[in-house]
Parts: C-alpha cells; sequence; structure tokens
C-alpha cells in the first residue's frame, strides 16, 4: 500500500522572501478509542511526528496527538535562502516512516 501526500512549495522564490509550504498526508489517524461494527476497540494508528528539513537544518517540526484529524494537513513558512531540497518526514505508530522530498529553486 502506497502513502500518498500532496505537497505545495513554490517552484521559484527570491532569496530572503518568506515562503509557504503545504502538506498533506493520507492516513487514518485512528486514536484508539474507537469500536469497530462488533464492538473491538480500534487499535491506534496515528502519525506522532512531522519534519521538515531545508539545506541540512529543521526548519519545522511537530509533535501529533490523537486529537488530529485523519488525512493530516499542515501548512507552515520558512524563509528562502538557497536552492535545493525540502525533505519532509512523518513518524507514526505501528513503524510508520514515509518521507518526500521536493526541491526549491532560490534566485
Amino acid at each position: 500500500m502506497s502513502t500518498r501526500t500532496l505537497i505545495t512549495v513554490p517552484k521559484i522564490a527570491r532569496r530572503g522572501e518568506v515562503i509557504e509550504i503545504r502538506t498533506l498526508i493520507g492516513h487514518p489517524m485512528e486514536p484508539g478509542f474507537r469500536a469497530d461494527a462488533q464492538g473491538k476497540q480500534l487499535p491506534r494508528d496515528i502519525i506522532r511526528r512531522f519534519a521538515c528539513i531545508y539545506g541540512g537544518d529543521t526548519v519545522f517540526r511537530a509533535e501529533l496527538s490523537p486529537a488530529i484529524a485523519a488525512n493530516p494537513f499542515i501548512a507552515f513558512h520558512t524563509v528562502a535562502l538557497d536552492s535545493g531540497t525540502l525533505t519532509f518526514l512523518w513518524e507514526g505508530d505501528n513503524g510508520f516512516s514515509h518521507s518526500e522530498s521536493v526541491t526549491l529553486t532560490v534566485t
């Protein structure tokens, strides 16, 4: 099963410009408090951590909780310094780990 993500980053940014980055990942984010149709408790399955690395530095990090809705959407801002790769990392319960990378061109 592949993990679906949507990542929005400007294709080109001016050096020093504040840019918005938006991510969406397909994930059920099951909190572990609900029961299935037979009354059996569904096991917890959430994304616990998210990070964005740009130019070798972590520019954004979040700790997620069971209260986050399915398919978490995360938006944040950073300053465009140099052309390079933005790497996005999601980690969660049951060994869940996913990463994606996009290139940002700074002029």
